[in-house]
């Protein structure tokens, strides 16, 4: 029976495509159609539809779209990688990312290897937000590719992107010197899928501590490493077992150091007291950014207090979305003045 309807199907769809056992059923693809599937952008920009967006706009749907997984300055969470860092101005001149060179850069992010900026705006386009594909206009994705070229320092806050200027922006992309074509995707005429001599050989060796758990909050929410996806990359620490630097023959090279100030008073003893120092270093990454990440961000926002308050007073929008804290939920309005013109000033 199986095999009988499975014949009767090859004949109908092959009736459909013209004369056959079904003449008449089935049409051919009208333009408007083909048009609706075809929304590819290429390298040489055929494909890319008219539009702009600022990257103040950008901003705006990156912290209602993109931050909840991404991060508030593409620093991303455990499970996915950072979209900025890890490219120079010195990049930006040469179109080659140094730190894909060495070992200086923990992890690649996606401005240090994406080569192509339709790339960019193909993929947000066609993909992005993951609940919600091809939800975003044109204008919103070249404000998204603004934002982020802003958060790589590769554009000024005023800069606006369009499919007019999208050349202009490809000369500033800090890898896009970068692509090989040595290799193909598959076997053509003999070739293989990847030719391994110049992808494979003195590769950098490499392992480097990039943050670690304080002794107080290990194993403080149960082990770590049971409450994170089991794919990807970043799975979590097991947090019962001893830190690293207690292990035998340990040593804590390498690891990242985090200094704060040894009795703090006013709005720095507020930061420790709210446990924001638990995910926010003065000036290195944690969890979230560092306070002097901040700072930059918001600098010479005439409305930055305001902003920065209500994201405080919310819980912010980094690796856990903008969930309220019990904490920030009993802040006062002046506790949390003062907390938000230290961070921005440091007084």
């Amino acid at each position: 029976m199986a095999t009988l309807m499975m014949a009767a199907g090859i004949a109908y769809a092959q009736g459909a495509s013209g004369p056959g056992k079904f003449p008449g059923i089935g049409r051919a693809a009208t333009p408007a159609e083909v048009a609706a599937w075809d929304i590819d952008v290429r390298p040489d920009f055929k494909g890319l539809p008219n539009g702009s967006g600022s990257v103040k706009k950008g901003e705006a749907v990156w912290e209602a779209q993109c931050a909840s997984c991404h991060g508030t300055f593409g620093e991303s969470n455990e499970v996915f990688t950072p979209i900025a860092g890890g490219t120079t101005k010195d990049d930006i001149k040469t179109g080659r990312v140094a730190a894909l060179n060495d070992n200086k850069q923990p992890q690649r992010t996606t401005l240090m290897k994406v080569a192509t900026i339709s790339t960019l705006w193909d993929y947000i386009y066609r993909a992005m937000p993951w609940n919600a594909p091809r939800s975003l206009s044109y204008d919103d994705t070249y404000a998204l590719v603004a934002y982020i070229l802003y958060l790589g320092e590769i554009v000024p806050d005023t800069f606006v992107l369009s499919n007019t200027n999208m050349k202009q922006a490809q000369a500033m992309l800090p890898n896009r010197n970068g692509m090989t074509q040595q290799h193909g995707l598959w076997s053509v005429n003999g070739k293989p899928d990847v030719n391994a001599k110049p992808c494979m050989n003195n590769c950098v060796p490499f392992v480097q501590i990039g943050s670690t758990l304080p002794d107080y909050a290990r194993n403080a929410h149960e082990n770590i490493a049971l409450q994170n996806r089991q794919y990807g990359p970043y799975l979590g620490a097991d947090s019962t077992k001893p830190p690293l630097s207690k292990l035998p023959g340990a040593s804590a090279a390498g690891m990242m150091p985090v200094v704060m100030a040894a009795t703090p008073s006013g709005p720095a003893a507020l930061f420790k007291k709210e446990n924001c120092s638990a995910c926010h270093a003065p000036a290195a990454k944690l969890v979230g950014p560092s306070i002097e990440q901040v700072a930059t961000k918001y600098k010479g926002q005439a409305d930055a207090v305001q902003k920065l308050m209500a994201k405080v007073k919310k819980g912010g929008a980094g690796a856990w979305g903008a969930i309220p804290m019990p904490a920030q939920d009993q802040l006062s309005d002046a506790d949390n003045k003062a907390l938000v013109e230290w961070m921005l000033t440091g007084k």
